[in-house]
């Protein structure tokens, strides 16, 4: 059965249930957080329900479900059961790529056996396609022998019968066995390949990352209508729009950065970020390489970026956020770059306010991470709005970004936030004086400090020592927020008892 409790769960992001024979109905899933669903092959029945998150997604998320019904398949419900029992075909299930992956923050899946369904459902397709062959033949011949009987023919004619059938019957027998250790050698095999490492589908010379499906190829991809988002210090990032009317974000890597990169070192590196999955990273669905050219394809996020968030437009000036503001966006922003650093031991390298854009619920996603490490050491000077972003240790040194150096980013990237200031127009002071400035900051604009917001700006002058070793991990970041809103909530119920 579905659990209905998932309806509950507010912040689901990733739902694989396909593949596992599973009954009931369809839950009324509600969230806006829901990026990845999939409920096929199973025996669920009765309407799916019309909600904003379901009707997102494809009639093939539901398929091979022979009692589903409703507007999203585009299939009448009738009153009553239908009056023959249904049941799947014997044919092979429609083409899906699962990435077997561990568990997900805020995700469900449970697909680690769909690979041998699918198989079972093929072998026991040709079986019953062999056996259904015999069994005609059998019966064909049967017949011919008893109209040979009564035709008067020799019992000799007749007698050549089960010789015949025999004949046939192990020739299919062996066949159909043949078959079945084919598909055995093949499902073994790839039961090696996902152990081995990850898998990836290809669609000409577009490579889709962590099993996504193959929703578009790199012809319908160049035909797409283009719209110039932003330039960045290693690429050039796009607004494609394609004949499917689905809206991508394609980034352009700059080949003169990544020239000492090679094809297969690019792929391993990709393959490696492609498998990031997380609500507060905006995830790499796919990428492109050639001679000429390195594309990367993200998700788009239309409502903008943090950096656009806390400066405002050209028409309006932004103010200070209020602290609840703050710390919810501290707070994803440090869990997405803890996710990177200990769960696969990779490096953001390019942290800033416009490399965290915000998703549909306006959570803090962090994007165009792992980046750095693919081009070349540059002598050339950074540009002081980039620069001021990056540690003392690797700021025009050559030397590459690692966690800590990651951790001063953020410091800096909280210090903004809090401030509402460029980090160009941050001021070298004390910690003291620090306190005081950011007060009169918030003071100008009416925000006020208080107690609360102290708390944020004392992790914000950790992440930022000028000693690597004396910055806290982003791990130790984020159960340090926890803290100061478990703190402020202990406060606020005191002060507010009922």
């Amino acid at each position: 059965m579905l659990p209905s409790r998932l309806a509950a769960l507010d912040r689901l992001y990733y739902l694989r249930l396909d593949w596992n024979r599973l009954n009931g109905t369809v839950p009324a899933l509600r969230q806006s957080t829901l990026q990845i669903f999939n409920v096929s092959g199973n025996n669920l029945s009765g309407p799916i329900p019309v909600t904003p998150t379901l009707i997102r997604f494809s009639p093939s998320s539901f398929s091979w479900n022979p009692n589903l019904c409703g507007e999203i398949i585009k299939t009448v419900c009738h009153p009553g059961p239908p009056f023959f029992g249904l049941s799947a075909p014997f044919a092979a299930p429609p083409p899906s790529s699962v990435l077997g992956q561990s568990a997900q923050v805020h995700g469900l899946e449970l697909t680690d056996h769909s690979t041998f369904q699918k198989k079972k459902h093929k072998r026991n397709a040709v079986i019953m396609g062999f056996s259904a062959g015999v069994l005609v033949l059998i019966c064909s011949l049967i017949c011919f022998a008893t109209a040979v009987k009564k035709g008067g023919r020799n019992n000799k004619d007749s007698s050549t019968t089960p010789v015949m059938i025999s004949s046939e019957d192990t020739a299919a027998t062996a066949e159909a066995a043949a078959v079945m250790q084919t598909e055995q050698e093949k499902e073994l095999e790839e039961k090696v390949k996902r152990v081995q490492g990850m898998q990836v589908v290809k669609s000409g010379s577009l490579v889709f990352c962590a099993g996504e499906a193959q929703l578009y190829t790199m012809e319908q991809l160049m035909r797409g209508s283009a719209e110039l988002l932003g330039r960045g210090t290693i690429g050039t990032t796009y607004k494609a729009v394609l004949d499917n009317r689905m809206t991508v974000s394609v980034k352009r890597l700059d080949a003169g950065k990544l020239e000492s990169t090679s094809k297969e070192m690019f792929e391993r590196h990709m393959e490696s970020v492609g498998g990031l999955r997380h609500p507060n990273l905006v995830p790499l669905r796919a990428y492109f390489q050639n001679k000429e050219e390195r594309l990367l394809v993200y998700d788009f996020q239309k409502n903008g970026s943090l950096f656009s968030l806390i400066h405002g437009s050209k028409s309006r000036r932004a103010k200070p956020l209020h602290w609840t503001s703050c710390l919810k966006i501290a707070e994803d922003v440090a869990r997405g770059l803890s996710y990177i650093h200990q769960a696969w031991r990779l490096v953001h390298g390019n942290l800033k306010s416009s490399n965290v854009l915000l998703g549909p619920d306006f959570e803090a996603c962090v994007a165009d991470y792992c980046l750095s490490i693919l081009a070349k050491p540059s002598s050339d000077p950074d540009p002081d709005s980039t620069a001021v972003y990056k540690a003392p240790e690797t700021r025009n040194s050559g030397r590459q970004a690692n966690s800590k150096s990651d951790v001063y980013s953020y410091g800096i990237l909280l210090l903004e936030l809090l401030t509402g200031n460029a980090p160009s127009q941050l001021p070298y002071l004390v910690p003291n004086e620090m306190v005081n400035w950011v007060r009169s900051m918030r003071e100008e604009d009416d925000g006020g400090v208080d107690n609360k917001m102290e708390m944020l700006l004392g992790v914000a002058i950790n992440c930022t020592l000028s000693s690597p070793e004396q910055r806290p991990t982003m791990w130790q970041v984020f159960k340090m927020l926890q803290e100061i809103k478990e703190t402020v909530l202990m406060e606020d119920n005191e002060l507010d008892p009922h």
